[in-house]
């Protein structure tokens, strides 16, 4: 069912505006399924795509259906998941200081910063990301960085923001949002710690509510990421179960209810470009 946002209402005027970015699209068959799902709703919301993965047509071709969707480059320079795992769109050889002995990213950020990463290199690949969404017919509003590994050192978050300008793209957390995530609640409490945030956002600044979705699939169960132990055990499916979690709040009559009311106001990126304008972005504080 399509919600229909009440943007005239003076509720929905003094309401705090929420900006919903759902991550790691085309990541995997489950994750862009997910996300369709919210798409479905009829709701106002941004979604990263992750351009290196084997899945990314599939996002491309879902979100062409969906004009409600703000679309952003998720800027990949790591591949976390043990036996799932990708490399740089440019290929190993074009980039060898960017990838492992199998051609794959490193596993974690601080792997990444280990070793002997060429920042030609890493220029080169998140320019072909970016020229990889830009060429799939669908428009690009603003870049991100999975697992923040893009923007981890002065000289990496220049190169960023040197090829935000360069394809006039905004970056997420240069609008001076309000950021949370969802990400390492557990996921016992991740319903009403959801729902107490909304209850209890800022309305001087727009609210960046990340969020990682996924269905509860075979796909999904069997990944396990090698950063966090966390997240996988021998009898859990933990990370499918995080995921799941967070689509189904999404999903929820309480979650739709808030949006009908005009409780919340939605808001995405592309609004933001719109409304605040690239040449006012700035980066976060430290």
């Amino acid at each position: 069912m399509v919600i229909v946002l009440l943007m005239q209402s003076g509720l929905q005027a003094e309401s705090p505006r929420v900006l919903l970015r759902l991550d790691d699209n085309g990541m995997n068959h489950s994750v862009t399924m997910a996300i369709k799902q919210v798409a479905d709703t009829g709701i106002p919301f941004s979604t990263s795509v992750m351009f290196p993965c084997p899945w990314y047509q599939e996002a491309v071709a879902v979100l062409q259906q969906y004009p409600n969707v703000s679309v952003g480059v998720h800027l990949v320079l790591n591949s976390e998941w043990k036996y799932y795992r990708w490399g740089p769109v440019l290929g190993r050889s074009a980039v060898p200081s960017l990838v492992d002995r199998d051609g794959f990213f490193p596993a974690s950020t601080e792997e990444f910063l280990g070793s002997k990463y060429r920042l030609d290199e890493v220029e080169n690949e998140l320019t072909a990301q970016i020229e990889r969404a830009m060429n799939s017919g669908l428009k690009i509003d603003y870049v991100d960085y999975h697992m923040w590994t893009a923007i981890a050192t002065p000289e990496l978050r220049a190169i960023v923001e040197k090829l935000a300008k360069k394809f006039h793209l905004g970056i997420a957390r240069y609008f001076d949002e309000e950021y949370q995530s969802m990400f390492d609640v557990p996921i016992e409490k991740k319903e009403q710690e959801f729902f107490q945030r909304l209850a209890n956002l800022t309305k001087e600044k727009v609210n960046l509510l990340v969020m990682h979705v996924a269905q509860d699939t075979p796909e999904m169960e069997a990944l396990i990421d090698m950063n966090d132990e966390g997240m996988h055990s021998e009898t859990k499916p933990l990370v499918a179960m995080h995921r799941s979690t967070e689509l189904s709040i999404l999903l929820s009559n309480r979650f739709r209810e808030m949006v009908k009311s005009g409780a919340l106001r939605l808001v995405t990126y592309k609004d933001l470009v719109k409304d605040v304008g690239l040449e006012k972005m700035k980066a976060p504080p430290e």
